[in-house]
Order: C-alpha cells, then sequence, then structure tokens
C-alpha cells in the first residue's frame, strides 16, 4: 500500500507568435478548420507536448477571440487563438509562516490538526499554502526527505478540504517506520463524517476495489475488477429528522485500508454522501438541511479526521490523538439536531 493514497488530487520561440513572456498565439485558417483542436495547435506550439496542452486546455488557458476553450478535442475553428502558459514553478517549496494547531511534536515526528482548505503538499492548484509550506518553517527545515522535495515529511495525507488529524516525519528514520506501520494498517484511523440521509444498515462493513472512474478521470470509483482493495467499517452515532426516514447523520467511519477519497465514495455508495461533497455528493439535500447549510455558509465536504493512533516508529511509545469537530462542522450539526 502506497501510504500517500490516504483520505484522504512544463519559453522558447517556435512555431508560435510570443505576445509575452506568459502568452502565446496561433492563427488558424479556413485549411486548418475540422481538424482536432489540440493537435493542430501542438504543431503550432512546437516548444509544447501535446499532453501538456491537453492540461492547459482543460485549465481554461485557451481562448478563441476572448471565449474560453476547455475542450481540447473539439474541432478547430478559424481565429486567433491565445494560450497562457503558467511561469513555472520552484522545484522545492518555500518555507511559509502559517499558523499550525500542533498536537505532538518531538525530535522525530510531528501531529498536527490539518484545518480545511489547506493541501498537504504542493500539486497542480497548490502551489503555495500547503502544510509542507508550514512545515518547512515550523520546522525549520528539520523533515524528513524520504518523500522528495514536493512533500517532505509527508507520510500519509488528507483532502484538502477534509480536517483533522496528520503526522508528518522529521527524520527519514521516523519515515520509514511510519510508512511501515500503514503499509500494514497498524494504524487506529477515526474519521466524523456528516452525511445526507443515513447508510442503511445503521452499521456495517463496505469492503470493495476502488480505482479512478474510467468515465472521469479526477474521481475515484468502485470498480468490479482493478484496483485496490478498500475497507471501511461505519456506524451511525446520530441521526436526524425524522426515525423513520433521517435527512441527515452522523456517521463515525474507522479505516482498514486508507485509499483516496475512500470514505467519501463509500459512503456515497451507501446512498449517504458527505454534505458538501462537491464530487461524490449526488443530488440535493433536503429542505430542512439545505437551510442549515446556507444559513451557516458552509462550503465544503462534512469530514473530519478525528483520532489518529499509532505506536511511535523510534521510541515505541503508544500515541493517540483526538481532536474534536472544527467550527463549521460543529455548527452544522448543531444546525442538524434541530431539525
Amino acid at each position: 500500500m502506497d501510504p500517500l493514497d490516504d483520505e484522504t488530487d512544463d519559453v522558447e520561440a517556435g512555431a508560435e507568435d510570443t505576445v509575452s513572456p506568459d502568452f502565446r498565439l496561433a492563427t488558424l485558417t479556413a485549411e486548418d478548420a475540422g481538424q482536432r483542436l489540440d493537435k493542430i495547435l501542438a504543431g503550432k506550439f512546437e516548444t509544447l507536448s501535446r499532453a501538456r496542452l491537453q492540461a492547459l486546455i482543460a485549465q481554461g488557458l485557451l481562448t478563441l477571440e476572448g471565449a474560453v476553450i476547455t475542450d481540447a478535442s473539439q474541432k478547430a475553428r478559424p481565429g486567433v487563438y491565445q494560450l497562457r502558459v503558467p511561469a513555472p514553478i520552484a522545484a522545492e517549496p518555500s518555507p511559509e509562516d502559517i499558523p499550525l494547531t500542533v498536537l505532538f511534536e518531538d525530535a522525530h515526528l510531528i501531529v498536527v490538526d490539518k484545518p480545511a482548505g489547506m493541501a498537504a503538499h504542493p500539486a497542480p492548484g497548490n502551489y503555495t499554502g500547503t502544510l509542507v509550506h508550514a512545515l518547512l518553517h515550523h520546522c525549520r527545515g528539520s523533515l524528513s526527505g524520504v518523500g522528495g522535495v514536493a512533500r517532505p515529511g509527508i507520510v500519509h495525507r488528507l483532502d484538502k478540504e477534509t480536517s483533522g488529524v496528520m503526522v508528518a516525519a522529521k527524520t527519514d528514520a521516523a519515515h520509514q517506520g511510519l510508512s511501515a506501520l500503514f503499509a500494514k494498517h497498524d494504524i487506529d484511523r477515526l474519521y466524523i463524517a456528516l452525511t445526507r440521509g443515513a447508510p442503511y444498515p445503521g452499521q456495517g462493513t463496505v469492503q470493495t476495489q476502488l480505482g479512478r472512474s474510467p468515465h472521469d478521470r479526477k474521481k475515484m470509483a468502485i470498480l468490479k475488477s482493478g484496483g485496490r482493495e478498500a475497507i471501511t467499517h461505519y456506524r451511525v452515532e446520530a441521526a436526524f429528522g425524522p426515525a423513520d426516514k433521517p435527512v441527515a447523520a452522523r456517521v463515525a467511519c474507522r479505516l482498514e485500508t486508507g485509499r483516496t477519497h475512500q470514505i467519501r465514495v463509500h459512503l456515497a455508495s451507501k446512498v449517504a454522501p458527505c454534505l458538501g461533497d462537491p464530487v461524490y455528493g449526488g443530488g440535493p439535500p433536503a429542505a430542512g438541511v439545505r437551510a442549515v447549510i446556507d444559513a451557516i455558509g458552509f462550503q465544503r465536504q462534512a469530514l473530519h479526521a478525528a483520532v489518529l493512533g499509532f505506536a511511535h516508529p523510534i521510541t515505541g511509545e503508544t500515541l493517540r490523538f483526538e481532536t474534536g469537530l472544527p467550527a463549521d462542522m460543529a455548527a452544522l450539526e448543531a444546525g442538524l439536531k434541530a431539525l
């Protein structure tokens, strides 16, 4: 198992005209029309690979006469295309003075309560303001290098919009020891989710093969074949609304494996997705639940990593950390209780 799966997401002039260091122009004629857009433009923007061009188009960085184009496979039309190429990002993240809620720290590792909205490490769309940037400042450069320059110290991760307990390694020995614990599933991990409706039955285990969706590569999905085994044990701690048909619930999820988006996909498979989940949330919640969400301005998936327990990889000491719901989820739960 790759522990980083945890619930845990490229200027030189060529044939193109250069408007500025960041913008490039290509003029397509009537003879070019009808061909696949990314294919014809790859010939115009010679210093960019077709894959890189497709990625830039998907990010909305290509325009035709001012209109944004996001479909690289569409047929080309005559006109002047402008492509914005983002400036290169530094290979190594720099320390940033970002406040951290530190639950434990010694010479080997650090445990923090990550807020929602903070990515674990640099990645497309999150090149600053990540936990790695904050740790580099807080630890004064003392982080394990096993994860590489983009994610030093990171042994596992939480989704950007998932809050809760995370551990990072300050030494290579701690990194290797923690990675072994995650690989053996010898970690206590409990998450709290606030869901649309309630999973039925109220307690059980979801065991599936999980992998990239064949229909949308940005999503994970339950697969009939392939993928990796994913096991989530869940229990409804409280249901809100009518007893015979709850409109929401508080669900405790204990991970036996840790795959990307595991809890979110598994709860959605039980027709009880995390409230506020923009990817796996499905249809709208009941009117009363929607009113609560709107009233408090809740804007993320309602998922919190509440417990993380493990044996210290160097000292062997048993460590267990637990944090309550952050303010936004606590407010959401309070509103749901009143339904």
